[in-house]
């Protein structure tokens, strides 16, 4: 089982929302997740960027359930929104995901995404 450890240096700037390093010793699964984005199984996609961030939230989560993990194992994410204006809700949504867990994390601001429909992407990757 792996050791993660937290860390957050005082030499460093304090995170809000996110931890700056996540150490892991010991034997463990390794999960590296593809970004997932607001497109729900049958294919549609919301019109909106907060029910794209719910939808890419639960895909993000039913990944982690397929692999026996959950939002706690999170060590690392990757995120992409194409509206600043959605910063508020996504980090509303993270916060209530993760209910206190903070992953290491990145946060980018880009002109788009594969489809031109979605408006945000997380890819993460997670520890057992």
């Amino acid at each position: 089982m792996a050791v993660v450890t937290a860390t957050n240096p005082s030499t460093v700037r304090a995170p809000t929302g996110y931890t700056h390093s996540m150490l892991i010793e010991g034997e463990q699964r390794r999960l590296i997740i593809s970004g997932q984005v607001g497109a729900a199984p049958d294919g549609s996609v919301p019109s909106t960027g907060e029910g794209q961030i719910a939808q890419a939230f639960a895909n993000l989560r039913a990944v982690l359930e397929a692999n026996d993990m959950s939002v706690t194992n999170l060590v690392k994410t990757t995120v992409f929104l194409t509206d600043r204006s959605l910063l508020a809700s996504f980090r509303a949504a993270r916060d209530a995901v993760y209910g206190g867990h903070a992953p290491c994390s990145t946060l980018l601001f880009v002109a788009g995404l594969a489809d031109p429909r979605f408006m945000v992407e997380i890819e993460a990757e997670a520890v057992a």
